[in-house]
């Protein structure tokens, strides 16, 4: 399939939160040479996790055109992919099962179609648990990205144990890490504290990561001590938070120096001198920006809450120590195989995906049809369940009664959808912790 225009490129990602809108715009914005034009039009996938106009805003990148849409509108926008204003790449950044949904309805939409886009996935962060389901979800995409050497080594890994095709998997680098390097202490030195949205789960263990931190700012008044948050309440981000932390601080009494902050994780990193996190992704883009990084230890090193992806990374660290004045010193080695200074510096790290997506875009007679490793004959207990979810039968073909195409909904529709949100919203975080406390009784 020839590119659109010389030195140009048409790309689509369909994204179904804020984080993976980050990451698939960003990624697009890095699939073509320096001197490459980006088309970038934006699709939004219907649901619980679909980014507000402020999210959009805070994550800070531009598209030509962005629509909320469901799986069917989206299929249907894809079906005329090859007529009048083509693809040259798509970018799918969902949830495994989402990925895996696409994959069969476009599949089936371009079987007997050369022409198509090179279908592009991968992973918005560190990757910490249901590695080979999330991977073999993604299987079939014409690229698989790895965000580091390590993770292309576990992806190919994978793969090949299961006996499926590992071509697609290609070395890059998280798309936002960038910024200016940290090179001596603010004034008033500032202690950030990366929140996640579901790490930890429990009550008890993110009331205590909140003491811990206000503990922090009463030990060390002349610091500015920061609890940045991803979403405002009855906002919803890739993970669901059943106990935001704005309700907490309701119950604390935090000293002037301790504030909540929102808006782009890099303008924060800016004035950072410590970044304290269980394990959020935040902690690569700061050792990235050489900022002293610290990986808790409080709640144990535990699978459960991904801390245990830094084991050898020298960021482990417990709050008596960092309120001791313990600065972690992050291991060199184990930086280079997250992608966090990669061999040949961060301008190069997309240059495999670029070179191989030049290739497949040249290749005479067009590319092959979409492959999953999974189908009705090699998993037919598990497949239909994840492609009925997005209203698709086995084969990829639209299920009876699926949600029909709503291209330009009112502001009466508009306005319901945005009131079922919020109900859904407002269900997970106060119905439901509720519902479960009573049922602990």
């Amino acid at each position: 399939m020839p590119a659109s225009a010389k030195n140009s490129l048409r790309v689509a990602v369909l994204a179904d939160s804020d984080t993976r809108w980050k990451w698939g715009a960003l990624t697009a914005s890095r699939l073509g040479p320096g001197d490459t034009e980006i088309h970038l039009d934006g699709y939004l996938l219907r649901g619980r996790a679909t980014p507000t106009a402020r999210q959009l805003r805070e994550v800070g990148v531009d598209a030509d055109s962005l629509r909320e849409v469901t799986a069917g509108e989206f299929l249907r926008a894809m079906e005329g992919a090859g007529d009048g204003k083509p693809y040259d790449v798509l970018v799918l950044a969902l949830v495994g099962g989402g990925v895996q949904a696409m994959l069969h309805g476009l599949g089936r939409l371009w079987r007997d179609r050369a022409e198509r886009p090179v279908v592009v996935t991968g992973y918005v962060g560190v990757v910490y648990e249901k590695l080979a389901d999330g991977l073999l979800l993604r299987h079939g995409a014409d690229l698989v990205l790895a965000n580091s050497r390590q993770d292309a080594e576990r992806f190919r890994a994978v793969y090949e144990g299961v006996g499926a095709d590992a071509s697609a998997v290609t070395e890059v680098a998280l798309p936002f890490l960038g910024g200016a390097a940290r090179t001596g202490e603010h004034d008033p030195y500032t202690v950030v504290f990366a929140a996640q949205p579901s790490v930890p789960d429990s009550r008890k263990d993110r009331a205590y990561l909140l003491e811990r931190l206000i503990r922090h700012a009463r030990l060390h008044p002349e610091r500015e001590v920061l609890l940045k948050l991803r979403s405002r309440p009855g906002e919803h981000t890739t993970h669901i938070e059943e106990l935001p932390y704005q309700k907490l601080v309701q119950r604390a009494d935090p000293p002037p120096n301790f504030r909540l902050v929102y808006g782009h994780m890099g303008e924060v990193l800016d004035r950072t001198d410590l970044l304290v996190t269980v394990s959020s992704t935040a902690a690569l883009e700061s050792l990235h920006r050489r900022i002293p990084t610290a990986v808790l230890t409080d709640l144990g090193v535990r699978e459960a809450l991904g801390n245990h992806h830094f084991v050898g990374s020298g960021c482990l660290v417990s709050w008596d120590r960092l309120d001791a004045g313990h600065r972690p010193e992050p291991d060199p080695e184990w930086v280079a195989r997250q992608g966090v200074a990669a061999d040949g510096g961060y301008d190069t790290a997309f240059d495999e995906a670029r070179t191989r997506i030049a290739a497949l875009l040249a290749r005479p007679g067009g590319l092959p049809p979409l492959a999953p490793y999974y189908t009705p004959v090699t998993a037919p207990g598990y497949l239909p369940g994840i492609l009925a979810r997005h209203h698709l039968a086995p084969d990829g073909s639209p299920l009876p009664g699926a949600p029909a195409a709503d291209r330009d909904p009112g502001p009466v529709r508009q306005i319901v959808r945005r009131a079922a949100r919020g109900a859904y919203r407002h269900g997970v975080q106060r119905v439901a912790p509720v519902i479960r406390r009573m049922g602990e009784l």
